[in-house]
């Protein structure tokens, strides 16, 4: 439908039920805001400062082991506690509501080599990451108290990475967050509705509409979403219906370290940098309830939109009113189905 969307428009997202706003004719405003800085290397193998690199002291105090594959801890500075004093007093008002939160929170990193990224490490490095990754989520969603296992990675200093250590975060909550909340939901709709995936019907919809996919292997396929917000957003998903990463099989866990290397590349290649993005995992709640209506999927969320120091802001209209885009999906997809996988600084 590219061919005759090149005006204002908006787009529904089925999967969050609510809607974005493309103007594609935005594209050729000039640009007097700010340009940030481009996003290089992080430099060599071990950095003596850096608290996530090998045999090295946290900034809480604990040392690292000369771990020389993946390394899990619990972050010294959690943002949710497994424990939390019990609340007896009532509020003033129902309009005042609030409830204890727990949680643990926990750090892995990808490799001890402080320089890399997924980008520029190996598939098979990768694959140990998605092992990792696994063993993390049947652990932590083992409890009988963890409702929802949120994976998530912030690459680059624009996205507000701390520490430029190849790395991730992977917090775990007694509640289901409102994003997953909202997917659930949509989700159970569409099941209820048609008795059909609602992500299944979506990978055949762009497979057969084709121009917004960037490039598929046996097990995933990964596209730019007919309703994405972020101007290069990509949706990864699992060719197999399945609803957590401890469904994958072996070959499957492969062929998602394939699709994480060969998009990462991508990315990379755009604006040859090391391109920002958040990234995380939505899979079912791992509270022990049946979720048919559950796909595996990754969302890729990265803020650049012209070049390497050029980015869209969430501002304005999109804080107080809808989400807004200007480069259409379809252009977008294009872009990056045109980008090699063969990484423009090689290791």
């Amino acid at each position: 439908m590219e061919k005759g969307w090149h005006f204002p428009h908006r787009r529904w997202n089925p999967l969050r039920r609510s809607w974005v706003m493309v103007s594609p004719h935005r594209t050729q405003r000039p640009w007097q805001g700010e340009v940030g800085q481009k996003a290089g290397p992080a430099g060599a193998a071990y950095d003596p400062e850096c608290y996530l690199c090998p045999g090295n002291r946290r900034a809480g105090g604990a040392k690292n082991p000369g771990y020389d594959g993946v390394f899990s801890f619990v972050n010294d500075y959690s943002a949710l506690l497994p424990d939390v004093p019990a609340v007896t007093e009532k509020p003033d008002s129902p309009l005042l509501a609030a409830q204890p939160a727990r949680g643990i929170c926990k750090v892995l990193c990808f490799h001890p080599d402080h320089s890399l990224t997924l980008a520029r490490m190996t598939p098979a490095e990768i694959r140990r990451v998605v092992d990792a990754w696994t063993g993390e989520y049947e652990e932590l969603s083992g409890l009988d108290w963890i409702e929802y296992v949120q994976i998530f990675e912030n690459r680059g200093a624009m996205m507000g990475a701390s520490n430029p250590h190849p790395h991730c975060q992977i917090w775990s909550t007694d509640f289901v967050p409102d994003e997953l909340a909202a997917e659930t939901a949509a989700q159970a709709e569409h099941l209820a509705r048609s008795g059909r995936c609602l992500l299944c019907d979506t990978v055949e919809t762009e497979r057969t509409a084709g121009e917004r996919i960037i490039f598929e292997n046996e097990h995933f396929v990964v596209l730019v979403p007919w309703w994405a917000v972020w101007p290069f957003e990509v949706l990864l998903v699992s060719r197999r219906h399945c609803g957590d990463l401890a469904q994958l099989t072996s070959a499957e866990r492969d062929g998602l370290a394939d699709a994480l290397k060969r998009l990462t590349t991508r990315y990379d290649n755009l604006f040859e940098t090391f391109f920002p993005y958040t990234m995380g995992f939505h899979q079912a709640p791992g509270n022990g309830a049946a979720h048919a209506e559950w796909h595996f999927h990754a969302h890729f969320l990265p803020p650049l939109l012209r070049s390497a120091t050029v980015r869209k802001f969430m501002v304005g209209f999109e804080m107080l009113a809808m989400p807004q885009r200007d480069i259409t999906p379809e252009s977008a997809a294009e872009r990056l189905r045109n980008c090699s996988e063969e990484h423009f600084f090689p290791r």
